[in-house]
């Protein structure tokens, strides 16, 4: 099927689901994609293999097992994947994550009673997706775990309080504390 005279490309992302993405096909001739395109396609194509693996995880009955599993590499692995991503505050766990996936975009509030902030925000693309899917929550897994690891990688007294998710309220917000 052809939209705005570019080919599409269909994702199936499980439950019947399928999200359709408009890609210049350069091989035949078409005008070449512009880099953000490229990247936004890559990002939400990624964030739909996040979500199918939820929804796999989940009828399989493993999903909080392997959250579990994988939140102990995340957090012994998070200073060297801060510093893969040339993260250098808690802050930019946040603001440089948004920009690199394009998942979430985070706004960060001070924290009203004490040093640190609060991150909120009100769109998640892998929320989302695994909303539509009927999957289970991918919030802990493919976010929350992997932030959290970041932040406590470059502070360990650092607090990561999460107060709620996209997935179950309108907003995900995220208290942060500590001393660097």
């Amino acid at each position: 099927m052809e939209t705005s005279g570019r080919p599409n490309l269909n994702i199936e992302a499980g439950a019947g689901s399928s999200f359709i993405f408009n890609i210049t096909n350069v091989i035949s001739g078409g005008a070449e994609m512009e880099p953000q395109e490229k990247v936004r396609m890559l990002q939400t194509v990624y964030a739909a293999a996040l979500a199918d693996a939820v929804l796999r995880f989940g009828r399989e009955g493993i999903l909080e097992k392997v959250t579990q599993q994988k939140e102990g590499e995340q957090m012994a692995s998070g200073k060297l994947k801060a510093a893969q991503l040339d993260i250098a505050t808690k802050e930019d766990v946040f603001l440089k994550l948004s920009d690199l996936m394009g998942c979430a975009q985070w706004k960060l509030e001070p924290l009203k009673d004490g040093d640190g902030f609060t991150a909120v925000t009100s769109g998640c693309m892998l929320c989302t997706m695994a909303k539509r899917m009927g999957a289970q929550s991918p919030c802990r897994i493919y976010c929350l775990d992997p932030m959290k690891g970041m932040v406590m990688g470059l502070d360990g007294e650092a607090s990561f309080d999460v107060e709620s998710t996209l997935f179950d309220d309108g907003e995900c917000r995220i208290a942060i504390s500590g001393h660097r």
